[in-house]
């Protein structure tokens, strides 16, 4: 299966950030992907009041980005603000085209390196998986990868490919934290593993002040036995890129860390 992950530095106008994702789908569309994966926070990048930019999953951005994924034919995985009912918001991979429709909300919570996202966002509850044909994937949210249990989950629901959507926040080591538990999760779950980030801002001219995770890039696809395959680089950009299951079945067989489990 081709799949596509579209690196983009998010405006902080969603309308504008809906033009992105209708230019990437187009190209990814173009060039053969079925499934196309954007970053945490397409809807509007961090570091602004998330409040005022939040939909419902029925509201305008939502709608649109449903429309841009059925019109061309493949399944749209993009991150979004949705109001919670304690006045907070959730933060939401909408996962959507012809014949599914579905979200999750982050489970953990980005509450690390001076960053306090539970004070304006609420936590998640549920794994979320999905199938497009017969190839199963769990979703995931950036701060969810240094969980290794939510992958665990995931693939105990059937889930061959791990989908993670992130807004990296920049800083000294990050790079190689990024690197390490995109690794780390695929092998933990046996699974292919495809993150997509924001891009490094700075390489678009900005650096926006303050603690917001904003992206450092390096999209990554990592096998299940835990190789980067490919990956993009700080910038904003495409890859489009061919996904085995069958390599997934052959991982669990050589490495059955799943079937060995004991806790």
């Amino acid at each position: 299966m081709r799949i596509a992950l579209s690196q983009l530095t998010a405006d902080t106008d969603p309308k504008v950030n809906l033009g992105s994702v209708r230019a990437a789908v187009t190209e990814a569309a173009a060039q053969g992907a079925r499934v196309v994966l954007f970053p945490e926070a397409t809807m509007a990048r961090f570091g602004i009041p998330l409040g005022p930019v939040a939909e419902p999953l029925d509201g305008p951005w939502a709608t649109e980005v449903r429309a841009i994924a059925n019109t061309a034919g493949v399944v749209v995985i993009a991150g979004m603000f949705v109001p919670a009912d304690d006045g907070r918001v959730r933060n939401t991979l909408l996962v959507t085209g012809p014949g599914i429709d579905t979200a999750y909300d982050k489970i953990h919570l980005f509450d690390a390196f001076g960053f306090a996202e539970s004070d304006t966002v609420a936590p998640g509850e549920r794994p979320v998986t999905f199938t497009v044909n017969d190839v199963t994937f769990g979703v995931a949210t950036c701060y969810d990868l240094r969980f290794p249990g939510l992958f665990h989950a995931l693939a105990d629901e059937g889930a061959q490919v791990m989908l993670v959507g992130a807004s990296w926040g920049w800083g000294p080591g990050k790079r190689e934290q990024w690197e390490l538990l995109c690794r780390a999760r695929a092998l933990d779950s046996t699974s292919w593993l495809l993150a997509c980030g924001q891009a490094d801002p700075s390489t678009t001219g900005e650096r926006p002040a303050g603690l917001a995770p904003t992206g450092i890039g390096y999209s990554s696809l990592v096998s299940p036995f835990g190789e980067i395959r490919e990956q993009l680089g700080a910038a904003p950009g495409l890859l489009v890129t061919e996904v085995d299951v069958a390599e997934t079945e052959r991982a669990r067989e050589t490495i059955p860390v799943l079937a060995n489990r004991r806790f």
